[in-house]
């Protein structure tokens, strides 16, 4: 029969193998830092060493890590020192870390890198393909776990802020080998659906829970969809690819829930203020109305129209009387006018001259005849005022203007 030992009893024998192994004991170890957590009140360091396939934690103390001639930072490649134990109390086996040297990007970080210059290249990240989110939706899409907090936090949001909306939940694993073919297909299905908006969520987790979100065909799953997309994965200081090509980033999803849907309580507030002002305004038009109203009710009450007609019933019949006057002023004006130039224009008349005993020379032809225009042997005819002569010119001579002058 196997010999029954404790839980403690097995920790310590593991740590002591690991301890007494003299390959385990002075390590040089490479991998890719994730994780990494400077506790502000030891100064101790905690971090994940991981390459493409398997990952281990690790610890690097106060007096070890005040000699980092750098800062680690996330998808790191690092060479590590280390000693591989094991912690009695949790039974965790991890590195405990002596010194610390880079050596470059990570496998994994380099991949997301390539990935993510490559779909930035194609469009994927362009500003001009993001959808304005709907201002009052009826149904939401939510692409998150069944269980997770993030799920709870979207309802309680939403319940709060805008309980009228419709929430269409498509269940997906946020985490694991077949999470982000999950992902993308509960997106097309929802897109497919009709829905007003949708948000994609996860709730707050280390790098590697949140790495699934990089993957590309969730990122091309979300360029496809033609519904306004808000991804809401991890915390504040967490990016993934989806956060890039989304219509719209949000830090959690509780603020996701605060994006998607209007704030009844501001738009209660909008339309008391509204009100308000509508109130306001009617009642300054009426208090413009009634003085108006009382304006014209004092000037009927003192006469003020009545005498205003007839101040212009008197200016109207003075000008009467001067336009009347005027015009006979005018009329004499022109009869005198049309007297004179009558008796000028008969002054001109030839026919006056001829009956004075004058007599005009014309043609055969009736035409009027000058002077320089007779000849000898011409038949002419004398027009005087009542008789008319046919006469034969026999001779035409010149004559003195001195003889015409006796």
């Amino acid at each position: 029969m196997a010999e029954v030992i404790t839980v403690t009893a097995l920790n310590r024998y593991v740590k002591a193998l690991l301890d007494g192994s003299d390959l385990l004991y002075d390590l040089a170890l490479r991998g890719e830092v994730a994780n990494f957590v400077r506790n502000a009140k030891s100064g101790h360091c905690y971090f994940t060493l991981r390459d493409s396939q398997c990952s281990v934690k690790a610890v690097m103390f106060r007096s070890d890590a005040q000699r980092l001639a750098f800062r680690p930072e996330e998808g790191m490649r690092v060479v590590v020192r280390c000693r591989v134990t094991l912690y009695e109390p949790s039974g965790a086996y991890q590195v405990y870390v002596n010194a610390m040297f880079p050596d470059g990007i990570g496998e994994a970080q380099l991949a997301l890198e390539q990935l993510k210059a490559r779909l930035q290249a194609e469009g994927l990240f362009a500003p001009e393909h993001k959808k304005p989110l709907p201002a009052f939706p009826q149904t939401i899409g939510l692409v998150t776990s069944r269980t997770g907090a993030a799920l709870q936090d979207i309802k309680n949001v939403i319940g709060r802020r805008w309980p009228a909306v419709r929430l269409l939940l498509c269940p997906v694993s946020v985490q694991g080998f077949d999470a982000a073919q999950e992902v993308a297909d509960a997106i097309g299905v929802l897109d497919r659906h009709g829905v007003d908006e949708i948000i994609v969520a996860r709730g707050g987790g280390s790098r590697e829970d949140l790495w699934v979100f990089n993957a590309e065909c969730i990122a091309r799953a979300a360029f496809r969809c033609r519904t306004p997309l808000i991804s809401a994965i991890g915390h504040e200081i967490d990016y993934t690819i989806l956060d890039f090509v989304a219509d719209c980033r949000a830090p959690t999803p509780s603020a996701a829930a605060e994006l998607a849907v209007p704030d009844r309580e501001a738009l209660r507030r909008q339309l008391w203020e509204l009100r308000e002002n509508i109130q306001g305004n009617m009642q300054k038009r009426r208090e413009i109305c009634y003085n108006n109203c009382k304006a014209y009710r004092d000037a009927l009450a003192g006469g003020l129209p009545r005498r205003q007609v007839q101040a212009g019933r008197a200016q109207l019949e003075a000008l009467c009387q001067a336009l009347r006057k005027g015009s006979r002023a005018c009329w004499k004006e022109k009869s005198r006018q049309l007297a004179h130039a009558a008796a000028l224009t008969a002054t001109l008349n030839p026919y006056q001259v001829l009956a004075r005993g004058y007599a005009m020379v014309a043609g055969a032809d009736g035409k009027v005849l000058q002077a320089g225009q007779l000849e000898a042997g011409q038949t002419i005819r004398l027009i005087a005022a009542h008789r008319q002569a046919r006469c034969l010119v026999t001779a035409v001579e010149e004559t003195d203007a001195s003889t015409q002058n006796v």
